[in-house]
């Protein structure tokens, strides 16, 4: 499994910009931003696994993965 896998990608719709938003919580600030869903959530895989090639390069440890802990149902709990 890549190391990117490990951490969660959330792509979602920002009414306040009239975009979609891409973040990936934990690993990266920021994120990306754009029209189009698909095309955001390639260019949020893509600024992942440059992230962790930086932290990488830089002999940082990794930030603790996010996937798998059932993020969406533990949402709709509180919402």
């Amino acid at each position: 499994m890549k190391e990117s896998m490990k951490y969660v990608k959330i792509v979602e719709w920002n009414k306040e910009d009239d975009c979609y938003v891409g973040s990936a919580p934990g690993l990266v600030l920021g994120g990306c931003h754009g029209d189009n869903e698909v095309g955001v959530f390639a260019e949020l895989c893509e600024i992942v696994e440059e992230a962790i090639q930086n932290y990488k390069k830089d002999g940082k440890a990794l930030p603790a993965a996010t996937a798998g802990q059932d993020y969406a149902n533990k949402l709709q709990s509180v919402a």
